[in-house]
């Protein structure tokens, strides 16, 4: 059970809720970081710069090349690859040069986060400032992130193989899955230590389940939208509310066993994003009006409701202006960000309705 401050002398509060502050803005700090990778992860895939690097080196890698030398080595290795044979063919050391940075300042972000995380978890361990309970959960946290680096390059691999052009879906996939877990583990975290007391509210459990439900199909839409990206599948069916002049397209189950339809097929990822994305507004929709009628609503979770409504118009708006546009950079970028921003504003919404009773 987390402490109860009002229980404490008023010396022993004041310091409690002192260092409580300062570990939840670290924790937000380092979910701000997190936020950063997956929108500069998505920057790498659109332009393909994820596979610009091919070598796996977490200490030496921190350095960028510092001669030409090392640049020519690095560029051959990437010519030997399907992505530059098939697409690059007639790609110089300056086009490469374009591409490697992207990518190496997408790990260079992920080395930055693990010191950002590590450091001040030791120093707060330490000196007392975070709550026992919670420091197997943030030293979980720590062993997860550093997995991620180990999924990443588990990605990247699957670009190597021939004939690929680019990473595996599923791969990618899982990659974006454990992202958005460590995110919403450390924002859940950096909220639960502002505010460990749950506020008690009467009425608002139907307002309650409905939130936990929005977490997941926004959760489900956004891994939908990583096959699609993964596929490329917003590169066909330009067009919106119809997909080639049909409702539901021609060539959906095209694929057999079924399931391979699922997580294969582009016609079917492509509908099947759009059909969650639509449902996920619709049940937004239903969030958000019966968050309205609630009274008694605690003014955390009235904010929360607020931007939860404002981040998913942007991101319905966002996702057609993104198809109907052929996928151009800019729109696809802010659609990915704009996606982890109405993640967040579930959670914050979740987690204000801690509190409400029967």
């Amino acid at each position: 059970m987390p402490f109860d401050d009002r229980t404490f002398p008023s010396a022993e509060a004041a310091l409690l809720r002192r260092n409580r502050r300062r570990v939840a803005w670290w924790l937000f700090s380092v979910a701000g970081l997190i936020y950063g990778m997956v929108v500069l992860g998505g920057a790498t895939r659109l332009t393909g710069s994820g596979l610009s690097i091919m070598e796996w080196a977490p200490i030496s890698g921190t350095f960028p090349p510092l001669s030409d030398t090392e640049w020519n080595r690095l560029f051959g290795l990437y010519q030997h690859i399907p992505q530059y044979t098939l697409l690059h063919p007639d790609m110089t050391l300056a086009g490469f040069k374009q591409i490697f940075w992207l990518e190496y300042f997408h790990r260079l972000l992920g080395r930055l986060l693990g010191m950002v995380f590590a450091l001040p978890f030791l120093f707060f361990s330490l000196t007392g400032a975070i709550e026992r309970r919670m420091v197997p959960r943030l030293a979980l946290l720590f062993g997860l992130g550093a997995l991620q680096g180990a999924v990443g390059w588990f990605m990247v691999s699957s670009g190597f193989f021939p004939d690929s052009t680019s990473v595996s879906a599923t791969r990618l996939v899982i990659h974006l899955s454990l992202a958005l877990t460590l995110y919403s583990a450390v924002i859940w975290a950096a909220l639960t230590t502002l505010s460990p007391i749950a506020q008690n509210f009467n009425g608002g459990t139907h307002l309650k389940h409905l939130a936990k439900a929005t977490v997941c199909i926004v959760a489900l839409t956004i891994l939908a939208g990583g096959y699609t990206a993964g596929l490329h599948a917003g590169l066909t069916y330009n067009s919106f509310p119809l997909m080639d002049g049909r409702l539901f397209p021609a060539g959906y189950a095209t694929l057999s066993p079924f399931w391979h339809n699922l997580t294969q097929n582009v016609t079917a990822v492509q509908f099947n994003h759009r059909l969650l994305a639509t449902f996920t507004l619709f049940l937004v929709t239903v969030t958000v009006a019966t968050g309205i009628r609630q009274p008694n609503l605690p003014r955390p979770a009235a904010i929360a409701l607020a931007f939860l409504g404002g981040a998913m118009m942007m991101q319905y708006g966002l996702g057609i202006a993104t198809l109907l546009s052929v996928v151009a950079l800019p729109l696809a970028v802010m659609h990915q960000a704009c996606a982890v921003l109405l993640l967040t504003a579930t959670l914050g919404l979740a987690h204000s309705l801690r509190g409400a009773l029967k």
